[in-house]
C-alpha cells in the first residue's frame, strides 16, 4: 500500500511522524510483525491518516467517516477531532491496554454460513462470543484460544466456513473489559474534540459528533460487539452516494459491495496511483 503514497509530501509527513512516535518507520516494519497487536494498531492508523492526508485537498468534504475496530479511532483523526500525533499515540495506548486486559491468550475466528442467533447459541456453550457482525451470516467469534480450537471442528461439521484470523487478542469481547476504563481515562485526558463531520460508532452505526459520545463509544467498543453491518447501513442512511476505503486493503469495500450494491465503492489499494483515485471519484460525482 505504501507505494501509492510514495512521493506525496503530506503522506510522508504523517508516516515520518508515526515513525517518531512508534520508534520505527512503519514503512520499514517486516510483514511478519504486522499481526502483532502493538504494531498493527498504530500502523493501521498511520496508513489511513497518511492516505487521507494525500487525498484530502483534492476531494470533496466527506459526508461521514466510518472505521472498523481501530479504524474508528483513525476515522476521528481523519475527521479532525484528533490530530495525527495524538491519534497514533492513542492507537498505541489502545493496543497496550488490550494486550494487558486478559492473562489468557485469545484470538478471533471468522465464521460464514450460520445466522447470528444460531452462532450465539453455540458460542455460549463454548464460552465464546460474537466479536464482530459483518452481515447476517458473516460473523467473527472471539475468545480464549483453546476454546476457539475446540469450537472450530463443530462449526465445520455444521457446514460453516471458518477462517482463523491473525489476531493475538479477543478484541470486542468480555476478555477486554479490564481495558475499558484505562482507555476511557486516556481519552478523557486527550485533546479529542467535537467533530463537524460525523463518525459512525462501531458498536451501533450511529453518528458521533460530540467529544463525550466519542469517549463513550471508543472505549466501550473494546469489549463490545462491533456491528459493521449497522455501520454499512448507516452509511446508506446518511445519504452517501459513493464510498472510498482508505486501506490498507479492500476487505471493507468487498463487504459493502455485497450489502449495498447500489452504492459505488472502491478501495485506495485497488488503484495504481492517487490520480487514479481522484479520477474515479470525479467520474462518480
Amino acid at each position: 500500500m505504501f507505494h501509492i503514497l510514495a512521493g506525496n509530501r503530506a503522506a510522508a509527513e504523517i508516516l515520518g511522524l508515526a515513525g517518531e512516535i512508534m520508534g520505527e518507520d512503519p514503512r520499514a516494519i517486516a510483514a511478519q510483525r504486522l499481526p502483532v497487536n502493538a504494531v498493527a494498531q498504530p500502523v493501521l492508523c498511520a496508513v489511513q491518516l497518511a492516505t487521507w492526508a494525500a487525498l484530502r485537498d483534492r476531494l470533496p468534504e466527506p459526508r461521514v467517516f466510518a472505521g472498523y475496530s481501530v479504524g474508528e479511532l483513525a476515522s476521528h483523526g481523519c475527521a479532525g477531532s484528533l490530530d495525527p500525533a495524538e491519534t497514533i499515540t492513542l492507537a498505541m495506548r489502545r493496543a497496550a491496554v488490550m494486550d494487558s486486559a486478559s492473562p489468557v491468550p485469545g484470538s478471533l475466528m471468522a465464521v460464514r454460513g450460520l445466522l447470528r442467533q444460531d452462532l450465539e447459541r453455540l458460542c455460549r456453550a463454548h464460552g465464546l462470543e460474537i466479536a464482530i457482525v459483518n452481515d447476517v451470516d458473516r460473523l467473527v467469534v472471539g475468545g480464549p484460544l483453546d476454546d476457539l480450537d475446540g469450537f472450530e471442528p463443530e462449526l465445520v461439521a455444521r457446514g460453516a466456513k471458518v477462517t482463523r484470523l491473525r489476531i493475538t487478542i479477543a478484541s470486542h469481547t468480555s476478555q477486554m473489559l479490564p481495558a475499558i476504563e484505562p482507555f476511557r481515562k486516556t481519552l478523557e485526558s486527550s485533546a479529542l474534540r467535537n467533530s463537524s463531520i460525523p463518525i459512525l460508532a462501531g458498536i451501533d452505526g450511529t453518528p458521533v459528533t460530540t467529544r463525550q459520545k466519542a469517549v463513550d463509544t471508543l472505549s466501550t467498543q473494546l469489549a463490545r460487539t462491533v456491528d459493521w453491518a449497522a455501520c454499512m447501513d448507516g452509511l446508506a442512511e446518511m445519504g452517501c452516494t459513493m464510498l472510498l476505503e482508505l486501506g490498507p486493503c479492500n476487505g471493507l469495500s468487498r463487504m459493502v459491495r455485497d450489502r449495498l450494491p447500489h452504492i459505488p465503492v472502491r478501495a485506495v489499494s485497488e488503484f495504481q496511483s492517487l490520480d487514479g483515485v481522484i479520477n474515479w471519484v470525479e467520474r462518480m460525482l
